[in-house]
């Protein structure tokens, strides 16, 4: 015989609980057959919240036994907290991995006869140009991040606004094959500069602290990774700056 639940969760026209919604699913994921009672008015909730002494809703009840909402439902089928819980690189190796697909979809749409060079090209501009709309989401808060590391941020507070600004600049700047001298300097400065701060503040300082390279909120640790942003931009400026020379032997 099925098993049974019975989920009380908040569903208005104004408002529908995302996690009475995400209890339903776990329950019939877990082979219930859920008596789903929706609460549709912000009386009807309250009136539900004082009859069962309860301050939140959703709320879920097995073989007559109150479970509680997604949290303790997710705790009692013996399952991890839900959604991510501390830092993690993911955010920025998620934008590494869309940048590096783009640049092998355009290299292989656009170019008779796709290189490593040219995909390495678009693949630091696709980067660069991404994370730089993660700081646009919120400049203050990714200024906030910023000066808390960098080295030249922490002296002129101006930086801290001006950075994303001169990223997305070397970014489209080699997508839109902009001279040399205009775009390589940017990538170089600001790479060196960054490379410098990070690894100052985490290999010879020790600081535990979060990169603002996805934006200021973000729950990304300083380290290896948010390196390895400033090390692309660095490669980028080094190659901007002497490609001429390249093509020239070439």
């Amino acid at each position: 015989m099925r098993k049974s639940a019975t989920l009380y969760r908040m569903h208005t026209s104004e408002h529908i609980c995302p996690y009475g919604l995400r209890s339903k699913n776990l329950l019939e994921k877990q082979g219930f057959a859920v008596e789903d009672h929706k609460l549709t008015s912000r009386e009807e909730t309250d009136e539900f919240k004082k009859k069962y002494n309860v301050e939140t809703t959703p709320q879920t009840f097995i073989e007559g036994q109150r479970i509680g909402g997604y949290d303790d439902l997710r705790k009692h089928f013996n399952m991890k907290p839900a959604g991510q819980t501390g830092t993690t690189y993911t955010p920025v190796l998620a934008i590494f991995a869309v940048a590096f697909l783009m640049a092998l979809a355009v290299s292989f749409a656009y170019t008779e006869s796709p290189s490593l060079i040219k995909m390495s090209e678009l693949f630091v501009a696709f980067s660069m140009t991404i994370l730089a709309i993660q700081k646009f989401r919120d400049l203050y808060s990714f200024s906030n991040s910023f000066i808390t590391y960098d080295l030249l941020a922490m002296r002129y507070l101006t930086y801290a606004y001006i950075y994303p600004f001169a990223e997305a600049f070397a970014g489209l700047g080699m997508l839109g094959a902009l001279p040399w001298y205009t775009v390589g300097p940017v990538s170089l400065f600001i790479g060196s500069v960054g490379a410098v701060s990070v690894f100052k503040a985490v290999y010879l300082d020790k600081r535990e602290l979060k990169c603002a390279c996805v934006g200021g909120d973000s729950n990304v640790p300083l380290g290896f990774v948010s390196l390895t942003e400033n090390l692309f931009m660095i490669a980028a400026g080094i190659w901007m700056l002497t490609k001429p020379l390249w093509l020239t032997v070439q």
